[in-house]
């Protein structure tokens, strides 16, 4: 005889989801599941419609992450008009740095939004403190000033973004084998030195650690509650530049097992012939899985923790001196402590700003080359891109007739490739939390989501969403009879 408990929707996320536990007479949990109970079909109706507009429609999958998308697509369409990497061809400097440099502005601000306003109120609060005091207002009471610093940041971020993508939202620069403008010496300088409405590179620099000494506080104080929420083990994958190190834009696709092994390198063009997606009638989500290896021992981590898993060292000082505390911290092991996600997403603020630095004093980026025509005949009709999206690895491939109309597109996004690990990370909290209690709390659910929200899940398009989104949690004994409930 079992109960079934149902927390519908999971909240502070982007997108809609709920989760179902299965709990036997003992109330011991037997089953738990993160269900998506959306579904959107971008990669149909796409068919038919002209092969440019793919990273300019596809982008609109997502309202936070969009910049990903727009450059994953540039990148599939790249190969698609035979300018791309898979055919020989280099993409010019500016351009690539162009394009680099939207995509780590990007992930300076996405990444500040997902630890401040979604994960933060935790680990100023505690788990089980009052929701009304447990988000983002809360923390602006308590911290003002941490607050005003976030607000700062993330503008910066944004504006970065529409110098470079053209568009506050949904950019339009990236063009088949390059871009459409390169960054004005004018437009350099407002970001380098700052002015009235902006903070200079160095005190974005300066902010951007607020977010390690905020983990750094909160881990010294509740170690044993951080170190053993959710430990789940997986095999971990990112993009990999030359030196095995991770490449945010590009590289080659590496996965590692928890002694670091290489269990996988290869060129991302290849990865039908490694990775399979199963589906099951839960969810409108699908399982990828390494085919050698099954969908149990196969499945991957991707996202933060994955990649300071998988890389060994990074090239900008402040970030290195971080990432050499957190690899130290598991003496040569993978670090499959979830909430350990959150101090690898607070490296990766600080190594985005000291990339951006490093790019904003790159002269390239005032080069006049933006663009690799393509040769008559080059057309190829097909095309793959990746890319290290904020939430992980992210890829698009698409295909074109000979007239250019799509024909194809399959989207592979970084929480598809995290869902098996947020289901055991859900059997794993749940199992801690709420098996054999009798009586459902607020930390009780709480937890659950804490669990979830580490990944940052994007479980759909945040723009559509609307109205309130209240929580129900239910308990109902084996005839279906209501044994508890409460309301958010």
């Amino acid at each position: 005889m079992s109960k079934t408990l149902v927390i519908d929707p999971v909240t502070r996320i982007e997108g809609h989801g709920k989760v179902t536990l299965q709990l036997d007479d003992n109330n011991k949990v037997t089953d738990a599941r993160l269900q998506v109970i959306e579904f959107r079909g971008f990669e149909r109706f796409i068919q038919g419609h002209p092969y440019w507009e793919a990273p300019m429609l596809l982008q609109r999958i997502c309202g936070i992450c969009f910049v990903s998308h727009h450059l994953c697509g540039a990148k599939a369409l790249d190969d698609m008009v035979g300018v791309g990497l898979k055919d020989g061809i280099q993409m010019l400097p500016t351009p690539e740095k162009i394009r680099r440099l939207g995509h780590y502005a990007q992930q300076l601000q996405s990444h500040v939004t997902a630890y401040f306003y979604l994960i933060a109120p935790e680990m100023v609060f505690g788990i089980e403190s009052a929701p009304e005091k447990r988000n983002a207002i809360g923390l602006a009471e308590a911290n003002p000033e941490l607050v005003k610093r976030v607000i700062q940041l993330r503008k910066w971020g944004q504006e970065l973004i529409v110098s470079v993508l053209g568009k506050r939202m949904h950019g339009i620069s990236s063009i088949p084998g390059g871009v459409n403008n390169n960054l004005s010496i004018a437009e350099r300088d407002k970001f380098l030195k700052g002015n009235e409405d902006l903070l200079s590179i160095d005190e974005v620099i300066d902010y951007a650690q607020d977010a390690l000494r905020l983990f750094y506080g909160y881990h010294e104080k509740h170690r044993d509650e951080i170190d053993n929420f959710g430990v789940v083990n997986a095999l971990d994958m990112c993009l990999v530049d030359e030196n095995g190190d991770v490449d945010y834009y590009h590289g080659k696709m590496r996965v590692v097992n928890e002694n670091k092994e290489v269990v996988l390198e290869t060129d991302y063009h290849d990865y039908l012939d490694h990775f399979s997606e199963a589906t099951e009638s839960w969810s409108y989500m699908k399982f990828p899985y390494l085919k050698a290896l099954g969908r149990e021992a196969g499945s991957v981590r991707v996202g933060p923790l994955a990649r300071l898993n998988v890389t060994r060292r990074y090239n900008t000082p402040l970030a290195q001196e971080a990432l050499e505390r957190f690899h130290d911290y598991t003496k040569g092991k993978a670090n499959n402590m979830t909430l350990h996600t959150n101090w690898a997403r607070a490296i990766e603020i600080l190594h985005s700003a000291e990339l951006i630095k490093e790019l904003l004093n790159d002269p390239d980026l005032q080069g006049e080359s933006l663009i690799i025509t393509p040769t008559k005949g080059a057309w190829t009709g097909e095309g793959v891109g990746v890319v290290e999206a904020p939430r992980g690895t992210l890829l698009h491939h698409y295909r074109a007739d000979e007239a250019g109309n799509m024909t194809f597109a399959n989207l592979i996004v970084s929480t598809t490739q995290n869902n098996k690990v947020i289901n055991r990370t859900v059997q794993s909290v749940a199992q801690d939390w709420i098996s054999g209690k009798a009586e459902i709390t607020e930390g009780m659910m709480n937890a659950i989501e804490v669990g979830i929200r580490a990944y940052d899940p994007c479980l759909s398009c945040a723009t559509h969403a609307m109205g309130q989104m209240p929580l129900q949690i239910s308990l109902l004994d084996a005839k279906g009879r209501l044994i508890d409930e409460k309301f958010r």
